[in-house]
């Protein structure tokens, strides 16, 4: 499996789709199309219908040209995306103009092309976008063609009031593009975070499906094995030898029932899987847990009480992977200690966490688990990049619920530090256990399976 920082998680997919923007933009033309009719043929007011239907000409050629030369799949780059959000401007620039500038009821369409930058296009496009439609505005502002209107009448608003106009629609932009902006940001992140969840579990699936590759190689070896071991019988007993000879082939005879020893035991790896080894007690579980983070200058403390016989459950590749990120990340910020508390019922089973550093962040406590969540910056700082964002809590914390148990976070009450998280499933889901991966469907003989 690749890292996961080398691995590209959707990013290309959310650019712009031609067709997103075509179909927009034909929807535009509609819309303009029937303001320019009506008001012409309906309400009859005097504007230069010519050069209207002209740009809403131009942007439907563009919009021709684009459905020709480029497949209704293909996603923009950022660049070109960003270029025709500002020809939209333009297009709405030119029509304000011959139709009353800013004192256009439809100039608020100038935010639409903002508000899909803010979602769609990096910060940078967005301002700029934002910058020209700022600038069209004011140039709107003071100078503009007359408002249609009844042909013995003019309508004239006062500068203050176009000026009022011209800051609403300011304002009204960046409030929109930054809560756009902000929304979309926060829905990448959780789509990347679900994606690297869906990795790790890809990488775990790969480690249980060995037994079945290992299995599959020990049933194609076997063939061409046992046909080794009958040429050595029968030259072990037909052909004349020498000492050296015969020394020979009784170590080759020996290699050969080694080879099916270790073939026998890989083949039972698959008919274990579903028995004996695929079960674990909860001390066993922590031990399995704990046992790589116990050489990093932290000490680690384990106690186990409980009600009754201790627990078993399912080996479970994201039970494992959830419980030993929490483990790592508290070693990661304790000062001496982590201390790990197993208690368990007959209606419960909890695991607490806890070390002795300096703890969560009262302004983060309460978005720990969210994507991108972090206060690593204020704790132990570390140096590897991408490290501090909160997702491996929140991976962590996904595989748990994936698993039945609730996962809670806190700091240690006063006097002590430090943090606390507290994992709790009901024993029933515990011990019956929820697959983090699916099994692969196995022959009754064993064979391979799809890595």
């Amino acid at each position: 499996m690749p890292d996961l920082s080398d691995i590209d998680l959707g990013r290309r997919a959310r650019r712009l789709r031609v067709d997103t923007l075509v179909r927009l933009r034909w929807l535009a033309i509609a819309g303009q199309s029937a303001a320019v009719l009506g008001t012409y043929f309906g309400l009859r007011f005097p504007l230069p219908i010519g050069p209207c239907l002209l740009g809403i000409a131009v942007s439907a050629a563009l919009n021709l040209t684009l459905r020709l030369r480029l497949s209704r799949t293909h996603r923009l780059a950022d660049g070109p995306a960003a270029a025709l959000l500002g020809f939209d401007i333009l297009q709405l620039s030119a029509l304000l103009y011959l139709t009353g500038g800013i004192e256009n009821p439809f100039v608020m369409l100038f935010l639409a092309p903002v508000m899909i930058s803010a979602v769609s296009l990096p910060g940078r496009l967005t301002l700029t976008l934002a910058a020209l439609m700022i600038v069209c505005a004011t140039g709107l502002t003071v100078e503009h063609m007359p408002l249609p209107w009844f042909a013995d009448e003019r309508l004239a608003l006062p500068l203050l009031y176009r000026i009022s106009i011209w800051v609403a629609l300011v304002l009204g932009a960046a409030f929109i593009g930054i809560y756009a902006a902000r929304v979309a940001e926060e829905a990448r992140r959780l789509g990347d975070a679900l994606t690297a969840t869906e990795l790790i579990l890809a990488r775990e699936q790969h480690l249980t499906q060995l037994d079945g590759l290992a299995a599959a190689a020990a049933h194609e070896l076997g063939t061409p094995l046992a046909t080794i071991a009958l040429v050595t019988a029968e030259l072990r007993k037909q052909t004349p030898q020498d000492a050296a000879t015969k020394e020979d082939l009784a170590l080759l005879a020996q290699e050969i029932a080694r080879c099916r020893t270790i073939l026998g035991k890989l083949t039972s790896l698959s008919e274990d899987s579903d028995g004996v080894f695929d079960r674990m007690k909860l001390s066993q579980l922590i031990e399995e847990v704990v046992e790589p983070q116990r050489n990093f200058g932290v000490e680690v403390r384990v106690s186990q009480t409980g009600d009754g016989p201790e627990p078993v459950c399912l080996r479970n590749p994201g039970l494992m992977y959830g419980l030993g990120n929490l483990v790592e990340n508290a070693i990661d910020f304790a000062r001496s200690e982590v201390r790990i508390g197993a208690v368990w019922s007959s209606q419960a089973v909890t695991v607490m966490i806890e070390d002795d550093g300096p703890g969560f962040l009262p302004d983060v406590l309460g978005h720990l688990g969210e994507p991108y969540v972090s206060s690593r910056f204020d704790r132990r700082a570390k140096s590897e990049e991408g490290s501090g964002l909160g997702l491996g809590l929140f991976i962590a914390k996904t595989l748990l619920e994936r698993s039945g148990a609730s996962v809670k976070t806190a700091n240690a009450d006063p006097p002590e530090t430090g943090a606390r998280i507290t994992i709790r499933w009901s024993r029933e889901l515990f011990e019956r256990g929820r697959s983090a991966a699916p099994r692969m469907l196995r022959r009754e003989e064993p064979t391979g399976q799809a890595a």
